[in-house]
């Protein structure tokens, strides 16, 4: 069995699953990276699986493990759900040999194109949760500006409203962590000050409070397209703008100021020449689901987790 085999089969049908997902390369195998493969038949899959770490200190470790094994999948042939079975038989005795069991800071990790739903009941057998999406909204320059809200006023953040933003983003981290794609640290307040103080210290921050008369209760933090080459490859498209992050005060929830928030983006995005905008959030959360797919996002990929990574028998 050959990874490019594979690649040339699974890219093959994955262009027909979805316009905005980005053509697969055979995978690379480099550092304490592994490749796993299963034929099951004239089905073939194959798996790059890859481990990082990083410490509790870090901003990142609010959205993940601190250990976090990631496997990159890639199908071909007539039953991907058959092969994706083998594949995660095969990594699952591959994370034996390196996790300890029950190990809550140690998850097992991968992301699916959402719309190519074989495999997802084959990956719940596994013990794997849906956990997070990431969303994708085409840009939509024909369309007419935002509509203004009563009441509502949309202003650039400056270092002034610091507070205001910690109070905001940690009101929402405490919500999210609910879902499974946050992890409540110690320290989480000084996490989230250091890391909007690096946004609004800069000399254009792409931070947005709303006041809703007078009063700050929402905010918005952007990453315009030369900004996200982190995430570019995750889309089929050159320009890309990344919605980092929303949040709205529970005093003013269904208020309108989200989705003014949210217009107010967008044109922001639209007038940066953002061919696409893409944002992560909880597949399990209540208010963030409906909210951004009324907004014109709809899922790319779908994020799958297990953690711990490592299970008892």
């Amino acid at each position: 069995m050959h990874n490019d085999v594979t690649a040339t089969g699974h890219a093959a049908r994955i262009a027909t699953v979805d316009a905005l997902l980005p053509a697969p390369a055979p995978f690379e195998v480099g550092g304490d990276s592994v490749l796993l493969s299963a034929e099951v038949g004239d089905t073939t899959a194959a798996g790059l699986s890859t481990c990082t770490g990083l410490g509790p200190d870090s901003p990142r470790s609010m959205w993940r493990a601190l250990v976090e094994h990631r496997l990159e999948v890639q199908l071909a042939g007539p039953d991907p759900a058959a092969g994706l079975d083998a594949l995660l038989t095969r990594w699952d005795e591959h994370l034996r040999s390196l996790a300890r069991v029950g190990d809550t800071e140690c998850a097992a990790v991968l992301s699916r194109p959402s719309r190519d739903t074989a495999g997802a009941t084959e990956l719940l057998r596994h013990g794997f949760a849906p956990v997070g999406v990431l969303a994708v909204r085409p840009a939509q320059r024909m369309a007419a500006g935002p509509d203004a809200t009563p009441g509502v006023c949309i202003r650039h953040a400056t270092p002034d409203d610091l507070s205001t933003a910690v109070t905001l983003q940690l009101e929402l981290q405490r919500y999210d962590a609910q879902f499974g794609r946050v992890t409540l640290r110690p320290g989480v307040e000084e996490l989230i000050t250091k890391e909007l103080l690096h946004h609004l210290e800069r000399p254009e921050p792409q931070v947005w409070i709303a006041e809703l008369y007078g009063q700050p209760l929402g905010m918005v933090v952007l990453q315009m397209p030369d900004e996200t080459g982190w995430i570019r490859h995750r889309v089929a498209a050159s320009r890309v703008g990344y919605l980092s992050s929303l949040a709205v005060s529970e005093a003013a929830r269904s208020s309108g100021v989200g989705t003014a928030l949210a217009a107010h983006a967008h044109q922001v995005f639209d007038e940066a020449g953002a061919d696409v905008v893409l944002l992560h959030h909880a597949v399990a959360n209540p208010r963030s689901t409906p909210f951004w797919y009324a907004q014109g996002y709809r899922p790319l990929w779908t994020g799958w987790q297990r953690r711990p990574a490592v299970r008892s028998r």
